[in-house]
């Protein structure tokens, strides 16, 4: 449903107070928004349901609960499967060899092979290190995740993860962070920080990059969940404030701001996320096994006198389905990292044009055509080629979210211009300069019910004065960057905590 604060106030026939209250807790909790009316209104919005934020539909959790069971079950297979078949078929494989060449060499010398051979007694040894490493490393901790190559990179030789993790990753992939609701907050709080306590949605895609209405849901919640304020601008713009994150006993408040959208784009997800070297050794053992396995009748049974139902299963039928299903999983995985993929590459096209269009509304105040989009796609993504197409798309996906202005050049180009940024970040700026939140101070008082009309006409003529001053504010000082691009690890939003666990457990 939607109404507005007056409305839900006549009727329940609760304090317009405790009206406030509630509906900022429904907002950090269930799924809502805001919007401002024709007047001027603040308007709340909600699903008819009553949807909590956390819901997550039965079918979407029988599925994964079912596909971490399986997860989990194949990887205590492969645990065993794979070195204990690789050692056992090693062992069959060379004996099966000796007994060949003796019985060939007992034709020709008198079985001085055998004689030479029986130095081995029939025992084959595989170095130690190899099964530790597998198992073990000095600092790996059971049951934590491994992110990939350049994650591993980053952490001593000690704490590197074991080699049965990669052999996983191959398989299923690496590790996925899955950062909690705090952890997503953390960047968005600096910004809030950053901002001096006063924000709008446009600053907010600017560091997200979410679609405009999961920014506003978004919001939303902050202000639900930061006892924020919501407040319209003289032009209509509605504007979020944040006074409780801006309280400090270390006096003004200064924060690092975080990086925009366009410098944190998203890397490929990798398939294994492993080393070329180490993907090889790990198909070379499942290739060793499903070869052993499968001509095992044929070469290990006839030369070692080995026959029956019980050692078809053991000794073929079980190595061969599960080396098969081994190299099944990652190809059929294949399908979905290359539909990730293309999401990323949409998402990574949606920032660098945020940049761009953010560059042009806030520094140049100029216009956006199709072929400086694509050009300026093609610099800042040399390496993911990108077609016209998609650049086009992604721009009128921009245009209506933002309720963009279209013309048209004497050439019939059309142009784009974006006043609603603009717009927004003034409003913001207004209100920033008026409140001072950073500061621990109240703004000027830009009206009093005990004025005199002398002291009225003067407060106006202030803040007429102060209007013309936003007219022409410098807002690049909120555009950080807008000639570069970046990727952004998706672990590093939860590596920070993890180095916080590691350092409480004298690690």
């Amino acid at each position: 449903g939607r109404g507005t604060g007056g409305d839900i106030v006549s009727s329940v026939g609760l304090p317009r107070d405790d009206v406030e209250a509630t509906l900022k807790q429904l907002l950090e909790s269930h799924q809502g928004h805001l919007k401002v009316s024709e007047s001027g209104e603040l308007i709340y919005l909600f699903d008819r349901k009553l949807i909590r934020r956390d819901r997550v539909p039965l079918l979407q959790r029988l599925k994964s609960a079912t596909k971490s069971f399986l997860t989990g079950a194949f990887k205590a297979w492969i645990v065993v499967m794979l070195v204990v078949y690789f050692v056992v078929f090693v062992a069959l494989v060379v004996a099966a060899l000796v007994a060949m060449m003796s019985r060939g060499g007992n034709r020709r010398s008198g079985g001085s092979w055998g004689r030479g051979g029986s130095r081995h007694r029939g025992h084959f040894h595989l170095p130690n290190f190899w099964l530790w490493y597998y198992i073990w490393t000095p600092r790996w901790r059971l049951g934590r995740p491994y992110y990939g190559r350049r994650w591993e990179a980053t952490l001593d030789k000690a704490s590197r993860p074991p080699f049965y993790k990669k052999v996983f990753a191959l398989v299923f992939g690496p590790d996925r962070p899955k950062p909690t609701q705090k952890q997503l907050d953390r960047s968005t709080l600096r910004l809030i920080r950053a901002r001096k306590g006063v924000l709008t949605t446009s600053e907010l895609m600017e560091h997200t990059a979410l679609a405009l209405p999961e920014v506003e849901d978004e919001m939303a919640r902050l202000l639900g969940s930061y006892a924020g304020e919501a407040t319209v601008s003289s032009d209509g713009e509605l504007v979020y404030t944040f006074p409780e994150i801006m309280a400090s006993v270390h006096g003004p408040v200064t924060a690092r701001e975080p990086n925009p959208a366009w410098l944190r784009m998203e890397y490929p997800l990798e398939l294994t996320g492993n080393e070329k070297k180490h993907n090889a050794i790990i198909i070379a053992m499942n290739g060793f096994n499903l070869a052993a396995g499968a001509t095992a009748p044929w070469f290990i049974f006839p030369q070692l006198g080995i026959g029956g139902l019980a050692a078809f299963v053991a000794l073929v039928l079980i190595p061969v389905v599960f080396s098969v299903l081994f190299f099944s999983i990652p190809l059929v995985r294949l399908l979905g990292v290359r539909r990730e993929n293309r999401s990323r590459k949409a998402r990574n096209v949606r920032r660098q044009l945020l940049g761009l269009v953010y560059r042009e509304s806030l520094i140049s105040n100029g216009s956006v055509s199709i072929d400086m989009a694509t050009a300026h796609l093609k610099t800042r993504l040399a390496d993911h080629p990108v077609d016209t197409s998609e650049v086009e798309n992604a721009l009128h996906q921009l245009v209506s979210e933002f309720d963009a202005n279209v013309s048209a050049d004497p050439d019939g180009v059309l142009l784009f211009t974006f006043p609603m940024i603009r717009r927004q970040f003034v409003a913001s700026e207004t209100v920033r300069r008026r409140l001072k939140l950073e500061a621990g101070v109240i703004g000027e008082v830009i009206y009093s019910s005990a004025d005199t009309d002398r002291e009225a006409s003067a407060r106006d003529r202030a803040a007429f004065d102060r209007d013309l001053e936003e007219g022409e504010l410098d807002l690049s000082s909120y555009l950080p960057s807008p000639n570069r691009s970046g990727f952004e690890e998706d672990y590093e939003i939860v590596v920070f905590e993890e180095q916080l666990k590691n350092r409480s457990r004298g690690n």
